[in-house]
């Protein structure tokens, strides 16, 4: 192949290039197929090629792709918004919308701050969130984010912003068990406002389960309500980062749903456009909303491609493909089947420590040992060599972050296409098993 100058994750690296998709399934030039069981990085909800969202995104751009927010609005722009506002929960009615979660996190955590600037207040500027968490990329959702690898290169220019321990309960730091370790993760929020003290803290960010640093870490039954308490007792906000977990990835059009709980402010990306174009949002409350209204009546942030009508139609179109199938209606029942089918995998492979999630987010942690929990070396490179070896047998999971420091540990993540059929979840588990057993002969010549 000829010199590339395309700046690729690894510069060394030759990438299949894909020809096209189909469903859950993409194509390279060669012919080969590959199961996209991770959605791409948990985004294509509605699978690849789908025709609906074609038509819509060419009957868009036969009128207009782009116009500035800040000299016109469209009809896709406004017809997105009002159709968040009808599906969200609670009167979270208000949406930015950005072009990727990064964007997403920061226009919230500007907002935020914002909320408390709006009513005189100007010492509220801390975000605080949690380790074993990720937010995007950009310095600002870097600085939210727990991830301990991703900000290892940039920390003199971070925010110290994660002060607490995840709900992790597969390593708990206490040692104890839900629900009778009391839920001290979430009651570690209350310690850390003390010492660092309210009036300094605009809000707390979490996502409702965890993706990329903890491989779908998910919290017991009551733990969101304590943290909603405690911020709601201490005058903080409360943001869901549902980047990854929302647009019905979990069976609901937000996950925070499941544990009952309105926050006052959610991103949006991903699943949102499901990859046929790029866009996300920061969905604001009425609350939120109600002293920027009364006050400078501008959320101060935006991009240029901010709102643009193409993305906005695309999103409006899959948002409505969902809604037509009744594709949310199903991805619970076929969660619990994959997991099964998951959970199974570990009679046969006992380096597979923990599967777990929620819907069609699910995470499966490696071990070398189940019954002590103690990780791979990080020097064994455990979860690439997954990712490899699953890519070879033409199936492809998404890599995450392991182990209560968020540096010792090896997980991957299976979210398929809400669309998946049984069968081709059957294909999945067999490529998968298949992965496990070549992994197993590599690890024993090791």
């Amino acid at each position: 192949m000829n010199q590339s100058y395309l700046i690729k994750p690894m510069l060394n690296e030759a990438y299949p290039i894909i020809d096209y998709g189909k469903g859950v399934f993409l194509y390279d030039i060669d012919g080969k197929k590959y199961l996209d069981a991770a959605s791409g990085a948990v985004t294509a909800n509605i699978g690849h090629g789908v025709q609906e969202i074609i038509e819509a995104m060419t009957e868009q751009a036969k009128k207009v792709s782009f116009v500035y927010r800040s000299q016109f609005t469209s009809e896709a722009a406004e017809k997105l918004a009002k159709k968040i506002a009808s599906l969200a929960p609670g009167d979270l009615n208000w949406s930015f919308f950005v072009n990727s979660g990064s964007e997403a996190t920061e226009t919230a955590m500007k907002m935020a701050i914002q909320y408390w600037q709006e009513q005189g207040i100007y010492t509220k500027t801390k975000v605080l969130s949690r380790w074993v968490s990720y937010h995007g990329i950009t310095l600002g959702a870097l600085s939210m984010s727990g991830h301990t690898g991703r900000r290892a290169r940039f920390v003199p220019l971070l925010e110290d912003f994660p002060v607490i321990n995840p709900p992790y309960c597969y390593r708990c730091p206490y040692s104890l068990e839900a629900p009778s370790c009391n839920h001290l993760c979430a009651r570690e929020l209350e310690t850390a406002i003390k010492r660092i003290g309210s009036d300094n803290i605009a809000a707390f960010i979490a996502e409702p389960v965890v993706g990329a640093a903890g491989a779908a870490i998910t919290p017991p039954k009551d733990y969101f309500k304590i943290i909603k308490k405690i911020c709601d007792d201490h005058s903080i906000l409360f943001i869901a980062d549902e980047v990854m977990t929302g647009s019905g990835r979990t069976g609901t059009i937000l996950a925070c749903e499941h544990w009952e709980v309105v926050p006052d402010i959610v991103t949006l990306g991903k699943g949102m456009g499901a990859g046929y174009a790029p866009i996300a949002a920061a969905v604001a409350s009425e609350k939120v909303m109600k002293p920027i209204l009364a006050g400078s009546k501008s959320v101060m942030s935006g991009h240029t491609l901010s709102a643009n009508p193409q993305s906005c139609a695309v999103s409006l179109a899959v948002i409505e493909y969902i809604e037509k199938h009744k594709i949310m209606r199903k991805v619970e029942e076929k969660g619990e089947y994959l997991r099964k089918r998951l959970e199974k995998l570990m009679d046969q492979f006992s380096f597979v420590g923990d599967v777990r999630g929620k819907g069609l987010l699910l995470g499966i942690e490696f071990v070398i040992d189940r019954k002590t929990k103690a990780p791979f070396p990080r020097t064994a490179l455990i979860t690439q060599k997954m990712i490899e070896l699953a890519k070879e047998k033409g199936l492809i999971v998404y890599p995450a972050g392991a182990g209560i420091d968020g540096v010792n540990g090896d997980a991957i993540i299976i979210s398929p296409p809400l669309t998946i059929t049984e069968q081709e979840m059957d294909e999945l588990i067999d490529l998968l098993a298949e992965t496990f057993a070549a992994f197993s002969k590599q690890i024993q010549i090791d």
